[in-house]
């Protein structure tokens, strides 16, 4: 790519980039969030057409102006949100958009599926239903669909997000395997220790522009977040010892249906204590939203699930069960929780920073009129102490990139002083430098006594984040490990192998 340049209005996402992607190579790309990576990308793989610079292929300049110039060219793309219609198999999604001559023939299809899987160590069944798979084997589809198509330059958006450590492995090793048969590889990623153990160069944007590449081999996870962030960044999270725990919440046979009727939470009980951090551990779809939104009063519970709330001091527990979420704050409750759709249901996306501070604050006082003052001094506040990129707080959240967004929604949580507070992928596609800033926030949390249940989905972040992690399996409890004293390999088997129950004749 040479002098690539993209803008969206007044919004410049690439400013002329210059990237050289080589054969047999691995190169992760990195950045932070809004500075082009995604939409470089996209360039490449067809879905956006730059407006100034040339893009070559193996020396000859191309134009690529839709994803299937780019599979003509050997490019294919693996986004971070799957393309594959649920109701086909392996077999059809493979060959959906693909114009071949003579009748359709899915045995001669899935045997070629078969030679690609056996060249490379994918593991993946021809014929099974896309809606029958986990996360891992949709995107072994996505990857084979691509070579399907004959590409020898593969990008990966963010290949790791949903995948547990063993998942993960499969993957580096199949990459490791494509790099050898000569293929071109890029892999968007936030993860460092990702990018120092799979990749072989690195290359860095910084605010649209191309900042440089070095050789993963000369480099280390610090001077790379230096290079993104244009400054020093303290790569420790901080973890003091928990003082003072008091039990805040007892969850106990807590079980939830999903909308189809089925259990997503299957007889749950445990504590959470004040002072601590709980990780909440699990693949995709083990129960983890329905958990924390049970607590927060916005699921049904099932007969005989009971969650009660210790206030502390004297007063006596209350029962939540049963409680809408306006009933829980009136009853004295005080429960914060970041959603994991923030625009959809933590934040209004049409209103101002100072409107959606009002959102928690409009029912207090006595007067007819709402009080906007303490609202916009909180939102201002915010913009200050997180670093809120925003033209002012008047503008509508949903212009925000999806970093600034999170830190709305976070910094406004813990502005209502809560005694628990819950988040849900509080850092999913967010930055290292933003990252860091919403761990440290947890953690003062934490010190002033707060009980603080994080949901995450990077291992490495819960076990030097939080105190305790519980891992849920299948809708169940599989175990509570020490965070300190736990491995990766330990917590990612937690999350597979659902343990066997006794029998009892």
């Amino acid at each position: 790519m040479r002098g690539v340049t993209k803008t969206f209005g007044a919004v410049v996402a690439n400013n002329k980039v210059d990237l050289d992607i080589r054969r047999g190579e691995i190169l992760s790309l990195l950045g932070e969030n809004g500075s082009g990576k995604t939409t470089l990308m996209n360039m490449l793989s067809g879905i956006y057409f730059p407006d100034s610079g040339e893009i070559l292929v193996n020396g000859k300049p191309v134009t690529i102006r839709s994803p299937k110039d780019a599979f003509d060219l050997g490019i294919g793309m693996i986004h971070q949100h799957f393309k594959l219609v649920d109701v086909l198999t392996a077999t059809e999604n493979i060959l959906l958009g693909l114009h071949e001559k003579g009748a359709l023939n899915l045995k001669a299809a899935a045997e070629k599926i078969r030679e690609i899987c056996n060249k490379y160590g994918f593991v993946v069944d021809p014929n099974k239903k896309i809606y029958d798979m986990s996360v891992s084997e949709k995107q072994t589809v996505e990857i084979v669909k691509v070579l399907y198509r004959g590409a020898n330059i593969l990008i990966l958006d963010e290949p790791t997000a949903v995948l547990t450590p063993q998942e993960t492995r499969k993957l580096f090793d199949v990459m490791r395997n494509m790099k050898a048969d000569g293929k071109a590889i890029v892999i968007i990623t936030h993860k460092l220790h990702e990018v120092m153990e799979i990749s072989d160069r690195v290359a860095v944007l910084r605010k649209g522009e191309y900042i440089g590449d070095v050789p993963t081999s000369e480099t280390n996870p610090q001077k790379l977040t230096d290079m993104m962030v244009g400054r020093a960044v303290s790569l420790n999270i901080d973890r003091p010892e928990p003082a003072n725990r008091i039990k805040r919440l007892e969850i106990h046979n807590l079980s939830v249906r999903n909308i189809y009727g089925l259990k997503a939470l299957d007889s749950v009980s445990f504590d959470v204590y004040g002072g601590e951090i709980l990780g909440i551990a699990g693949i995709s779809g083990c129960g983890q939203k329905e958990l924390l939104e049970a607590i927060a009063g916005l699921q049904i519970t099932e007969n005989g699930s009971s969650i009660r709330f210790y206030p502390g001091e004297t007063s006596e527990s209350k029962e939540l069960v049963g409680l809408s979420p306006l009933e829980i704050k009136k009853a004295g409750v005080g429960l914060s929780f970041v959603p994991e759709d923030r625009l959809g249901m933590g934040l209004v996306g049409s209103m101002d920073m100072t409107n959606n501070m009002m959102l928690r604050s409009y029912r207090t006082g006595h007067s007819a009129f709402t009080d906007r003052k303490n609202p916009k001094k909180l939102a201002e506040q915010i913009v200050e102490q997180l670093e809120v990129v925003t033209p002012g707080v008047s503008t509508p959240v949903r212009r925000l990139s999806g970093g600034n967004v999170q830190k709305v929604l976070v910094g406004r949580e813990i502005a209502a002083s809560p005694k628990v507070l819950m988040t849900a992928y509080a850092v999913r596609g967010l930055d290292i430098n933003t990252s860091y800033t919403i761990y440290n926030l947890l953690t003062e949390q934490k010190m002033q006594g707060v009980a603080v249940v994080y949901v995450g989905e990077d291992l490495d972040v819960l076990l030097e984040l939080c105190d305790r992690i519980l891992v849920l399996c299948s809708g169940k409890v599989n175990g509570i490990v020490d965070a300190r004293t736990t491995t990766k390999e330990e917590v990612g088997l937690l999350m597979t192998n659902l343990r066997k129950e006794e029998v009892h004749e």
